[in-house]
C-alpha cells in the first residue's frame, strides 16, 4: 500500500508532455488500439523475462506460466491490464514512463505539421505504445515490481504534465496498468468489447491473454434438470501460438498485418511481407516485412535497427542487426533459429557461420521480393522507392555479391521523363537504347533542375539519346561502385572525352572538323590565358547551345564526390577541370577574333566561370566573376 505523504511529484519532459497532448487529439478516431499497444508491451515483458530466466531460473519466483490478464470494472470505470513478465525498477519507470528517451526525438517534433492526419502517422512511426493509454483514460496508474527485486513502485498521472511516484508492496512480479476511463469511453469497461479487440488485434500473441469468466450459480434447465454451478476462472481468449510457427496457409493477410504492427511497432500496415521456413544445413524461420513509410529517424546513426531474434521460439533480443545489411535496415520482422545457442550474444553473432548463412538467405529473399514487387506491382514499388530508394542506393558499395540484383531495383529520373520522379529502371533504359548505343549514359548534379539543364545533355537531346539524371547526395558514391549492368557499361557524360561510337555519322564528323578549322589556334591561346586554372583546353561537340563546359578526366575525382567528402569532414584531392569549347558558338567565334589580349583573357575566364557555375553550382571567387563580367559588358556598350 501507499499513502499520500510518500508520493513524490515529478514533471514530464517537455517532449513527453507535447506528445501526450498530440496523441490524445490525433488518434481519437482509432482509440481501440490502446489495448493492442498495452498487450503488446506486456508480451514483450514476458519475452524478456523468459530470456533472462535462461541464465537465472530464480527470476520466475516459482511461477513460470507467463500470461497477460485483462479485467474491467464498470462500477469503478476502470480497465486493468496486468502481466507477470520482467517488471520495472524505480529508475526504469522514470526512464520509460517519465520521458521519451529515444534518439531522433528533436527530429520528430521538427517534422510535426499541425495537420492531425499527417501528425498521427508520425506518432505511429515513433512507436509510443504506452502513452496510447491516455486516449481513453483521464488517469493511469502503473504498479510494477521487477523480477528478482523486493521493492515495487507505483506511477500515477493524468497526462497533463506531471506524474507521481511512490514505493509500494506488490506480491507478484510484473506490471499492472489501471486505466481510469473517461466518461465518454465507458464502452471499454465491457468484457465483450475487450474480448473482440483482443481477438482482432492480439490473437497472435505467443503467451495467453486471459480474461476472467464470472462464476455461474447452480440452476435448473428448461426440462427441470439440474445444471451444475461453474466456478469463476481466468480463461485464454487468444490462440497463444507464435504466429510464425503456424503454416502459411492457415494465416490470413489480416493476421500478418496485425502481427507486423506488433513486431514493427508501427501503426501503418506493411507494404508486403515474406514468411519462409528454411530446412537443410541451416534451419530457421523468417517473417520479413517491408514497411509502407520510412521512420522519421532513418538517417540517425544512433537509431537501432535489425530483426527480433528467437532461438527455438525463445526470445533472445530486439534489433539483431547482424542478419540484414545496412542498406536493408528498413526491413522489420523476426528470425527463429534452431541452430544458434540459447545463450547467444551480439558478439557471438558477429562472426558466427550460422549468422552469415541466415544473413545471406534473408538478404536474397528481400531482394527477390522487391524485384517481384517492381515487376508485378509497380505502384506499390514506387511507394517503396519514394520512401527507401536512397537507402537502397547504398547497396552497390556495401554488397558486391548482390550488385546486379540491387541494380535491378534502382530507379532514376531521365531525359525521357518530364518530372523529377524516379521511375526508370535500368532494364527499361536498355530496352529503349538508341541503335548503335552500347553505354548507359548518366549525369550527376546537385539537384534535379541542375541535372536536367546541364549543358552536357545538349548533344544527347539533339540525337534523342536517353540520359539518366541523378541528383541524390548518395548518387556519386553509388556510381563509383556501379560500373556495368547487363553487360552495358555506365558512362558519365561529364567525365572524359565524348565518344558516341556508332551513333556518330560521317556528315556530322566532317561538319565538326570544318568548324574547328575556322577557330584554329584558339585552344592554345586560351590555355595560355588561363594557365594552371585548367588541366586541358580542347574542342568538343557535346554542346549545341552553350559556348563551353567543364569535364573531369577519367581518373580524377568529380566535383560532386569532392562535395560529398567535404560534407563528411574528409579532405578531397583538388583536381583541375578540362575546359571544353563549342567551336560553332558565336561567343567562341567572337573570342577567336579578339585582338586585345587583356579582353581575351577576361573573356576566357568568364567563359570558364560560367562553365564551372553550371557544373558545380558555385564559384571560389564569385566577386571576381561579377567584376570581369561587368567590365566586359561596359566595354560592349561603348
Amino acid at each position: 500500500m501507499t499513502t499520500e505523504n510518500t508520493k513524490e511529484n515529478h514533471s514530464f519532459s517537455a517532449n513527453t508532455k507535447q506528445l501526450l497532448q498530440l496523441m490524445i487529439h490525433s488518434l481519437y478516431s482509432n482509440k481501440e488500439i490502446f489495448l493492442r499497444e498495452l498487450v503488446s508491451n506486456a508480451s514483450d515483458a514476458a519475452d524478456k523475462l523468459r530470456f533472462l530466466a535462461l541464465q537465472n531460473g530464480d527470476l520466475y519466483e516459482g511461477d513460470a506460466e507467463l500470461r497477460v490478464r485483462i479485467s474491467a470494472d464498470k462500477d469503478a470505470k476502470t480497465v486493468t491490464i496486468s502481466d507477470n513478465g520482467i517488471g520495472m525498477t524505480r529508475d526504469e519507470v522514470i526512464s520509460s514512463l517519465g520521458t521519451i528517451a529515444k534518439s531522433g526525438t528533436a527530429e520528430f517534433f521538427k517534422n510535426l505539421t499541425g495537420d492531425e492526419a499527417k501528425d498521427s502517422q508520425l506518432i505511429g512511426q515513433f512507436g509510443v505504445g504506452f502513452y496510447s493509454a491516455f486516449i481513453v483514460a483521464d488517469e493511469v496508474t502503473v504498479r510494477t515490481r521487477k523480477a528478482g527485486e523486493t521493492q515495487a513502485v507505483e506511477w500515477q498521472s493524468k497526462g497533463e504534465g506531471e506524474y507521481t511516484l511512490a514505493d509500494i508492496e506488490k506480491a507478484e512480479r510484473g506490471t499492472e496498468i489501471i486505466l481510469h476511463l473517461r466518461e465518454e469511453e465507458l464502452e471499454f469497461a465491457d468484457d465483450f468489447r475487450l474480448r473482440s479487440i483482443v481477438t482482432k488485434y492480439s490473437d497472435h500473441i505467443s503467451i495467453p491473454v486471459e480474461m476472467y469468466k464470472a462464476p455461474v450459480p447452480e440452476s435448473e434447465g428448461p426440462d427441470g434438470e439440474k445444471i451444475e454451478a461453474q466456478p469463476g476462472e481466468w480463461e485464454g481468449i487468444n490462440r497463444a501460438t507464435a504466429l510464425w510457427t503456424r503454416d502459411k496457409s492457415e494465416i490470413s493477410d489480416e493476421e500478418y498485418k496485425e502481427f507486423y504492427k506488433h513486431v514493427g511497432h508501427d501503426w501503418e500496415e506493411p507494404l508486403t511481407w515474406a514468411h519462409n521456413k528454411v530446412e537443410g544445413k541451416t534451419e530457421y524461420t523468417s517473417l520479413l516485412y517491408i514497411p509502407k513509410k520510412a521512420p522519421f529517424d532513418m538517417w540517425n546513426r544512433d537509431r537501432q535497427t535489425g530483426l527480433k531474434l528467437y532461438v527455438q521460439r525463445v526470445f533472445i533480443m530486439d534489433d539483431a542487426e547482424q542478419f540484414m545489411p545496412s542498406y536493408l535496415r528498413f526491413v522489420k520482422g523476426l528470425l527463429d533459429s534452431n541452430d544458434l545457442p540459447l545463450n547467444v550474444s551480439r558478439e557471438i553473432l558477429q562472426d558466427n557461420k550460422v549468422t552469415q548463412a541466415i544473413r545471406k538467405g534473408c538478404t536474397s529473399r528481400i531482394l527477390k521480393m522487391l524485384d517481384r514487387m517492381g515487376k508485378n506491382k509497380p505502384e506499390d514499388y514506387q511507394t517503396f522507392w519514394n520512401e527507401f530508394g536512397q537507402v537502397i542506393k547504398e547497396g552497390p558499395a556495401e554488397d558486391a555479391a548482390n550488385k546486379e540484383a540491387i541494380a535491378k531495383l534502382l530507379r532514376f529520373s531521365s531525359t525521357h521523363t518530364d518530372e523529377s520522379v524516379q521511375n526508370v529502371s535500368l532494364e527499361q533504359y536498355i530496352e529503349r537504347m538508341a541503335e548503335g548505343q552500347d553505354k548507359i549514359y548518366y549525369v550527376v548534379a546537385d539537384s534535379f533542375e541542375a541535372a536536367k539543364s546541364s549543358p552536357h545533355l545538349e548533344i544527347f537531346r539533339k540525337k534523342g539519346i536517353e540520359v539518366l539524371l541523378l541528383s541524390d547526395r548518395v548518387d556519386e558514391w553509388m556510381m563509383s561502385h556501379l560500373t556495368e549492368f547487363a553487360e552495358k557499361s555506365f558512362q558519365s557524360i561529364t567525365r572524359g572525352d565524348l565518344d558516341l561510337g556508332d551513333m556518330e555519322d560521317e556528315e556530322s564528323k566532317k561538319a565538326q572538323e570544318e568548324s574547328e578549322k575556322q577557330v584554329e589556334g584558339l585552344v592554345e591561346r586560351i590555355k595560355e590565358a588561363l594557365g594552371d586554372k585548367v588541366k586541358e583546353v580542347r574542342f568538343t561537340h557535346r554542346l549545341t547551345d552553350s559556348p563551353a563546359c567543364v569535364v573531369v578526366d577519367d581518373h580524377d575525382m568529380s566535383s560532386q564526390m569532392q562535395k560529398l567528402m567535404e560534407s563528411i569532414g574528409q579532405s578531397a584531392p583538388e583536381s583541375k577541370p578540362i575546359f571544353e569549347l563549342n567551336p560553332e558558338h558565336q561567343l567562341v567565334k567572337h573570342l577567336n577574333v579578339e585582338q586585345d589580349e587583356d579582353k581575351f583573357a577576361q573573356w576566357s575566364e568568364v567563359l570558364l566561370d560560367q562553365a564551372l557555375l553550371a557544373e558545380r553550382g558555385s564559384l571560389k571567387d564569385p566577386a571576381g566573376f561579377v567584376a570581369r563580367l561587368n567590365k566586359l559588358m561596359l566595354d560592349l556598350s561603348k
